[in-house]
């Protein structure tokens, strides 16, 4: 593979909306900050807050982790900041393995992570430590492309799984002309943009190939995938994002919310049902509305039936200890995550992405009594 530098996106729209609609609900200033490395640091004054703070709890929160969450943390640690000015948030999208290796290194009190802990990780999840699921939010993985005069792009997961193992390489492939009759496909050979990080986004979209596309897909599901190596790999969703978009006759998976705020545009992909769906806030609901989550909170969203559901839908969670070293940094992540299960949820639509069903929002909401000292 070509491996590409880690691109930072620049700041949607939709993210700033988002952030000043949360401002205009309350007469404090909000503000962001940047990764720290430590995990949490106590407020220095011993004197009670004077602010409105909905917690008892002072001081600075890290997390790490998912990609897919950038936008939704963004928004949220902005809007949060009204909320409980006594708490700062701090959020570092460095993708789910890096976020969950962060978490056993106990680097950080919280990580993003799109898929559960993989079996070959429970070895690294220190003796004694209980890890909590807290879904947070669903959204779309886009199939987003770059081919000239095609604005209305579909594909099926067989095909899908053809042109991400190196199986059809250029766009007038007879497999992508059946489904796009009308279309003027090129000639050229397709530009396959891929993740190289440990990547939840390339977990559930593998997935969803090995769901959907049975036999035609060989390459199996992780968050590190062995793509062509014709492929060209990037660090990180928006390094994906950028690349389609400054690479002509290119696709590439990434989350939508990404997509959208890159201006790229996205193919409708076939269901369960047989429809041919485009991602969008409320296809991914529609398909999230289909789960049902194991006792611990995880389950898959992919390929759920469903003639509005769009097949390639996934999830992302908030992982934190159940116990944590004192009562301060418990009382942090129990204020936030509650935000982001509480009114948080509204900011996730503007964003292109999805709020969880209500029952599993409320199963959520329920857990966060399950974090002690």
């Amino acid at each position: 593979m070509q491996f590409r530098g880690k691109q930072v996106a620049a700041a949607s729209g939709a993210v700033a909306a988002a952030i000043a609609l949360a401002a205009c609900s309350s007469s404090s200033s909000s503000s962001s900050s940047s990764a720290a490395t430590s995990p949490t640091s106590a407020a220095a004054s011993s004197s009670p807050s004077t602010s409105t703070s909905t917690s008892s709890a002072s001081g600075t929160i890290s997390g790490a982790g998912s990609t897919f969450q950038t936008n939704f943390q963004q928004g949220a640690i902005s809007a949060f900041k009204s909320v409980d000015p006594s708490i700062t948030v701090n959020y570092n999208p460095v993708g789910s393995g890096t976020g969950r290796s962060d978490l056993y290194a106990n680097s950080v009190l919280y990580a993003g992570s799109d898929s559960p802990i993989p079996s070959k990780e429970a070895k690294d999840v220190p003796a004694g430590k209980t890890v909590l699921y807290f879904p947070v939010q669903i959204g779309p993985i886009a199939i987003a492309y770059n081919v000239s005069g095609v604005t209305d792009l579909k594909l099926d997961a067989t095909t899908l799984a053809g042109i991400f193992s190196g199986k059809i390489t250029t766009w007038n492939d007879p497999a992508i002309k059946a489904l796009n009759p009308s279309a003027s496909l090129p000639s050229s050979s397709i530009n396959l943009e891929v993740r190289s990080d440990s990547s939840g986004t390339t977990a559930n979209f593998s997935q969803y190939l090995v769901d959907a596309a049975a036999s035609a897909w060989t390459l199996g599901t992780s968050s590190i995938i062995s793509f062509p190596k014709s492929a060209h790999a990037n660090d990180g969703g928006s390094a994906v994002a950028a690349a389609v978009k400054a690479t002509s006759d290119s696709i590439g998976y990434v989350d939508f919310s990404t997509a959208t705020a890159t201006g790229l545009t996205s193919a409708s992909i076939k269901n369960s049902a047989g429809d041919y769906v485009a991602p969008s806030s409320a296809s991914a609901a529609a398909a999230a509305s289909h789960v049902t989550p194991k006792s611990d909170l995880t389950f898959a969203a992919v390929d759920e039936p469903g003639a509005t559901s769009y097949p390639i839908t996934y999830q992302s969670w908030d992982l934190v200890y159940a116990k944590q070293p004192n009562a301060n940094d418990a009382a942090l992540l129990q204020a936030y995550l509650g935000y982001l299960l509480g009114a948080g949820q509204a900011l996730l639509t503007p964003l292109n992405l999805a709020p969880l069903p209500a029952s599993l929002d409320a199963a959520a909401k329920a857990q966060l009594s399950q974090i002690t000292s």
